[in-house]
């Protein structure tokens, strides 16, 4: 099947998401949101490049430090040690073990589509984190002490885009063994916290500007939704040709 064909097929399929109703809209939510990500980094980014979002990137910035002194960080002692056990959840250690140890439970579950589909997901939005970060070269935050350890470039932020990918990620997949609603909005909702949370601390912590983060989190939404596409539509191919 060549790849018109392919394109064709697919158009088909969403345009019918359309007419069919509650049906089909799950593949164009997914598209729909993968495309409002991709704008929402290709604009930041062009805000970066041309330097008009550093006064904004500042007055938030900033709005997390004591007034009068940027030393200090608004808020009571302890919230500085837990933005750090926050931060750490989206760090490439612990995202590393979580994907090898839900892949490798899928394996031994002979569930091979699965581990694949999360392996890939999660490892080529890594590849794409640092792939940008090397092409942007944004230095990082030089208002305050960086207060957690930093090796690579400012934009966009890894943390909230591999996180944000990461565990959408592992919510399409929880999700696709539940039929419940509720349980369902739940574990979308655990996940969107997770990548918000931590890309919050990112900021807080003086590590990444607030576009760095932005731009991870709008990015990282599209990167997942675009993947849990194709694994839909790969999931729907493979029940026509059972049924």
């Amino acid at each position: 099947m060549n790849s018109g064909h392919i394109s064709t097929s697919l158009g088909n399929w969403l345009a019918r998401g359309w007419k069919a109703g509650n049906a089909n809209w799950f593949p164009v939510l997914l598209l729909c949101i993968a495309a409002f990500g991709i704008y929402g980094f290709i604009e930041i980014a062009e805000e970066v490049a041309d330097g008009d979002i550093r006064n904004f990137d500042e007055v938030l910035f900033l709005s997390l430090r004591a007034a009068g002194d940027t030393s200090m960080l608004r808020g009571p002692d302890w919230l500085q040690e837990t933005a750090l056990e926050v931060t750490a959840v989206g760090g490439f250690p612990l995202i590393i073990f979580t994907v090898a140890s839900v892949a490798g439970f899928f394996v031994v579950t002979k569930r091979y589509g699965a581990a694949l589909f999360v392996v890939l997901s999660v490892g080529s939005g890594a590849l794409l984190s640092y792939t940008l970060k090397q092409y942007y070269a944004r230095p990082r935050p030089d208002l305050v002490d960086h207060l957690d350890a930093v090796h690579t470039a400012s934009f966009p932020s890894g943390h909230a885009l591999v996180t944000t990918v990461a565990y959408l990620t592992l919510a399409a997949l929880v999700i696709g063994f539940v039929e419940e609603r509720r349980a369902r909005v739940y574990v979308l909702s655990i996940a969107v916290f997770v990548a918000v949370v931590v890309g919050v601390s990112r900021v807080y912590l003086g590590v990444h500007w607030p576009s760095d983060v932005a731009a991870g989190w709008a990015l990282g939404a599209a990167w997942a939704s675009f993947s849990w596409l194709i694994m839909h539509i790969l999931k729907q191919r493979r029940t026509r040709t059972v049924e």
